[in-house]
């Protein structure tokens, strides 16, 4: 069988168009690089440095193209989820309990950042308490998750798509009003830092956009819409399941560069938005606050539509993550509970921050800090596993993929390593 890899221009045996139907679980896990964390840091770094992390932004968007990818590769090629085939390949229980304890509480950090997101939202827009925003955001994923549950992977895909196109359209709609400098976003795309702050801002906006729940949906989502595949086909069926894989993997590569096409544009556009109109304004390091200097710098317009998008982000997010922990617990520990069942459990932590009348802003950046512990779990297994011919057969990575994966995963564990250092010692 031919090698097919993530740097190989897409087969010309399938045309995009033929492939429009299996489009879509990228598009899903993208939704994770536009929850609350991703807004509160790219809001953050443009008021703070203007455009000086432009280039930050998209060199996390190429990095997480090349990550996604070989997610989904995993996924369409073993008919595996990660922490499946993770699961699989630990034989001793007590280190598949250890595995999945860093990974169900990084899940859960991130779904603290995502209710919170979609409680603040509906205290801005219509002055909801901040707890009862949390169950409504709460109730509401449910609701999206009852559909995955009971209608399949298509249906949910449909409504999660819907509201990244919301999410588009409320952080986007503030930049046809008040453009930014083009000549100083091209000056952003070079490479460089200003002092300690600038650097805990790149390590939390890649913290933020690389997430390990991500990683560990794509895999999941690519095996429940393609169903299962396997490298080692028996010889009479080589030929007919090569050009099946060859063909998923082709649609895979532009799902991918959609999703992450979209998702860039947003995160950049955030970035672009408040580096242009918010510089130097107090209070923009707190989602209320940045939603407060737009009312007062672009009108309740824009504001209003911020805040939309941030609703529509906290609950695609969430219901994306809960789909992301459930597999994690299925894949690892080899139980599987009620999806609705885990939501309403993974729902408490965030219900008791907000009761407690934690600062919002504080519990995202602990959030923060939480994931930056789990993302060498999920980047090096990931790597090293869609690199073994034993695990993907014909399709495993070639040697330059498998480099670029090896960078991207040091380059994201030094970063998320500085973010930790210098947020637990204040600097």
């Amino acid at each position: 069988m031919p090698k097919n890899d993530v740097l190989e221009t897409p087969s010309s045996r399938v045309a995009p168009s033929r492939s429009l139907w299996l489009l879509g679980p990228a598009l899903v896990a993208g939704v994770a690089y536009l929850d609350p964390g991703n807004v509160a840091s790219n809001m953050t770094a443009g008021a703070q440095y203007g455009y000086l992390l432009v280039w930050i932004v998209v060199v996390g968007n190429v990095m997480a193209w090349l990550i996604q990818y070989l997610s989904a590769k995993l996924g369409v090629v073993t008919g595996q989820s990660l922490p499946e085939v993770i699961g699989t390949r630990m034989r001793r229980a007590w280190a598949r309990r250890a595995y999945w304890l860093q990974a169900e509480l990084v899940a859960m950090a991130t779904d603290l950042a995502e209710v919170i997101g979609g409680a603040v939202a509906l205290n801005l827009l219509f002055d909801v308490p901040l707890l009862l925003g949390g169950l409504i955001t709460g109730a509401v994923s449910m609701v999206l998750l009852g559909v995955q549950s009971r209608r399949g992977a298509r249906p949910f895909e449909f409504v999660i798509i819907g509201l990244m196109a919301i999410i588009t359209v409320g952080f986007v709609a503030g930049l046809f009003i008040a453009p930014p400098d083009g000549a100083a976003v091209v000056g952003g795309l070079v490479p460089r830092f200003e002092d300690t702050g600038s650097v805990l801002l790149a390590a939390s906006i890649l913290g933020a956009t690389i997430m390990p729940h991500a990683i560990y949906a794509h895999s999941s989502l690519t095996r429940d819409r393609f169903g299962s595949a396997t490298a080692h086909a028996p010889t009479e069926a080589a030929r007919t399941e090569s050009s099946r894989i060859r063909r998923l993997l082709t649609a895979t590569r532009w799902d991918v560069s959609i999703a992450m096409l979209i998702a860039g544009s947003v995160n950049l556009s955030i970035l672009l938005l408040a580096a242009a109109n918010l510089a130097g304004v107090e209070g923009t390091d707190s989602l209320e606050g940045a939603h407060a200097a737009l009312a007062a710098g672009l009108g309740p317009v824009v504001a209003t539509f911020f805040a939309v998008g941030l609703l529509a982000s906290g609950l695609a997010s969430t219901s994306v993550g809960a789909y992301a922990g459930a597999e994690i617990m299925h894949g690892l520990l080899r139980v599987r509970i009620p999806l609705l069942a885990r939501r309403l459990v993974t729902l408490i932590p965030a219900l008791v921050i907000l009761g407690a009348g934690v600062d919002p802003t504080l519990a995202l950046v602990l959030s923060q800090v939480v994931l930056s512990f789990g993302i060498p779990f999920a980047l090096i297994p990931l790597v090293a596993l869609t690199a073994q011919k034993r695990t993907l057969g014909a399709w495993a990575n070639r040697g330059w993929t498998t480099a670029a994966g090896v960078i991207a995963s040091v380059l994201l564990i030094a970063l998320n390593g500085a973010l930790l250092w210098l947020v637990l010692t204040g600097a």
